[in-house]
Parts: C-alpha cells; sequence; structure tokens
C-alpha cells in the first residue's frame, strides 16, 4: 500500500498527475518527488543559486515532515542543476553539508539542460525512511 504526500503549503502537482511524495507503507520508504524554488502559486521566489537550493531544500523539509521522516532519514539525494554540474559545486557544497549534516546519505549530482521552468536553475528529489518516532 502506498500513502500520497502533499503538503498544503507546497504547490498542487495533481494537475501533472504527480504526488509531492509517495510512501511505501510496508517498508516505510518516502520517494519525494522534486523539489525546486516553486511558491504554492508555481512561482520562482529566488533568483540565484545558493537561493533557490536553500529553497528548494526548505521544500525537501517540508516533504519529509508531513511524511513523518526527517533528513536524519535520508537515504538517497538527487541535485540537478542547469547546465554544468562543476560550475555549481563550491557554491552548492556549504549549502548541502550544513543541509544534511550528520545524515550523511548517498548524494548525486547531475548537469542537466533544462528543468520545469526555463527560471529554474536546481532541482532536488530524495528517498528517504520514515523516523517511527514521529508518526
Amino acid at each position: 500500500m502506498k500513502t500520497l504526500i502533499n503538503p498544503s503549503e507546497l504547490y498542487d502537482g495533481s494537475s501533472f498527475g504527480m504526488s509531492q511524495a509517495v510512501v511505501l507503507e510496508k517498508h516505510g520508504l518516502v520517494f519525494v518527488s522534486g523539489q525546486v524554488d516553486w511558491n504554492r502559486d508555481f512561482q520562482i521566489t529566488e533568483t540565484s543559486f545558493e537561493g533557490q537550493l536553500k529553497s528548494a531544500l526548505r521544500n525537501l523539509e517540508i516533504v519529509l515532515r508531513e511524511a513523518n521522516a526527517s533528513v536524519k532519514g535520508l537515504l538517497q539525494v538527487r541535485i540537478f542543476v542547469r547546465g554544468e554540474l562543476a560550475d555549481y559545486m563550491e557554491m552548492a557544497a556549504p549549502i548541502l553539508a550544513a543541509f544534511l549534516g550528520e545524515s550523511r546519505p548517498a548524494v548525486t549530482g547531475v548537469g542537466v539542460a533544462s528543468l520545469a521552468d526555463r527560471e529554474l536553475l536546481v532541482e532536488v528529489e530524495a528517498i528517504a525512511i520514515r523516523d517511527p518516532a514521529l508518526a
């Protein structure tokens, strides 16, 4: 059985046929859709890479909380950046290190030609495990 996660603080992805996350109840796995710097109205709030990354990570945290998970339960994180990944590493590393803390999930970074909006610079997706203490 799966549970769909769609926090009210985030945009409604149902028009795209998606949920912000899906929880596989039997195993407590949380599969989080790519999070970007979109508010509830699909508007970008930050223009810089750093600002958009921080916003996407805040959205990731909102989804994890709604799914009874946390940053500590992250198993895998994928970061997609518009352009060459190497161009962003120096900016991304301290932001990611601060966000992930001691969690130390598997992390993959990928440079891509485009994202869901021409103004988006970064997207973050993740897999986590639920924390029974949060349920």
